[in-house]
């Protein structure tokens, strides 16, 4: 950026006695330079205050002061998406597993007449036993664990309820979302293939 007393010494080489400047062509030719002089102080002075200090507003103040906060939160949000899509992705796993290892066994149920809904009934009961002994593993991990992120959090309590509750519920209804593919293929089994799968 241009500094402003640059261009006031250009405007006073307008006004010296004996300069090339002056003659006929002096007044207009200062009036631009006048002109250039004070769009250069308007813009030095938009950046700074009266008192030649940078001067910045209160929502600019608070938002450099929680940057660092900020980040720090984004970069953890990032990295919990990610373990729940692993975990997504392991229970689909194991259950699909479980359910090809136990296609002859659905295969009879079904040859013997057991109804569709009573598999998909049986396959969800047996995926979500060992996701729920997890999930209260898990809630007694995190409640002995809370301890250590008081530092981290602000206005809200190391064992918020509320926040527990949000966090069981959201990764018991991703675990039952991963659950229902697997079952629903195992509703479809075709009794004499499934006889037949070695």
């Amino acid at each position: 950026m241009i500094s402003p007393f640059c261009s006031y010494r250009c405007l006073l080489l307008y006004f010296l006695p004996g300069n090339d400047y002056t003659g006929k062509h002096g007044p207009p030719q200062a009036f631009f330079a006048l002109l250039a002089l004070l769009a250069v102080l308007r813009r030095f002075f938009a950046q700074r205050g009266a008192d030649g200090q940078a001067t910045e507003t209160l929502e600019e103040v608070a938002s450099a002061a929680v940057a660092q906060r900020r980040f720090q939160a984004a970069v953890l949000l990032l990295f919990a998406g990610v373990a729940l899509a692993l975990a997504l992705v392991g229970v689909y796993g194991v259950i699909s597993y479980a359910v090809a290892q136990r296609t002859p066994e659905i295969g009879l149920r079904l040859a013997l007449g057991a109804h569709r809904q009573n598999i998909l009934g049986l396959t969800l009961a047996r995926a979500l036993r060992p996701i729920l002994a997890g999930l209260v593993i898990g809630l007694a991990g995190a409640l002995a664990a809370s301890r250590l992120s008081t530092s981290l959090l602000f206005e809200v309590k190391p064992s918020d309820p509320a926040t527990f509750a949000f966090v069981t519920v959201l990764l018991a209804v991703v675990a039952l979302g991963a659950c229902l593919i697997p079952a629903r293929r195992a509703t479809r089994v075709d009794p004499m293939a499934a006889l037949r799968y070695e």
